[in-house]
């Protein structure tokens, strides 16, 4: 069996649509916040400021679109045992959730995946890229899936 795995929304949407999804149930609608990507300080979880702001504008984007599911994957970087890495990235992730609960968004709208330094953004060598949480939207079918 050969499977395909897209992780580019726009390559999914397109996908869908392709099959006979609903275009409204996958719209990239322009007031879905662009920036999907928040990355952190060494040994840090704690979003900042202008973090925050981006993800309330997520939080506004999915109570206004309840059938959008978005999971929010937790990362680190090389420094220190798999296990702590493992464990940095989902109090990452799980401070994302968090503050998108607190505003309103339901958490079965919330999938988290935690991959602690395993699946580096850039180099190893380019810690301060791997050190992120990243906010990867759903299609409505591969919502439902999980």
């Amino acid at each position: 069996m050969t499977v395909l795995v897209l992780d580019n929304p726009e390559l999914l949407a397109k996908a869908a649509l392709a099959f006979g999804v609903m275009a409204g149930s996958l719209s990239c609608d322009e007031a879905r916040p662009h920036r999907t990507r928040f990355h952190y300080g060494f040994n840090k979880h704690n979003l900042d400021a202008s973090d925050i702001e981006v993800l309330k504008q997520h939080a506004v984007y999915l109570k206004n679109h309840p059938g959008v599911r978005v999971r929010i994957h937790g990362h680190a970087d090389q420094f220190g045992a798999a296990e702590y890495n493992r464990f940095l990235a989902r109090q990452r992730a799980n401070a994302v959730a968090r503050l998108l609960m607190r505003e309103g968004v339901h958490q079965s709208a919330l999938v988290l995946a935690t991959w602690g330094s395993d699946r580096p953004l850039a180099r190893p060598e380019d810690h301060a890229a791997n050190r992120r949480v990243e906010l990867e939207y759903l299609t409505l079918d591969i919502a439902q899936a999980l």
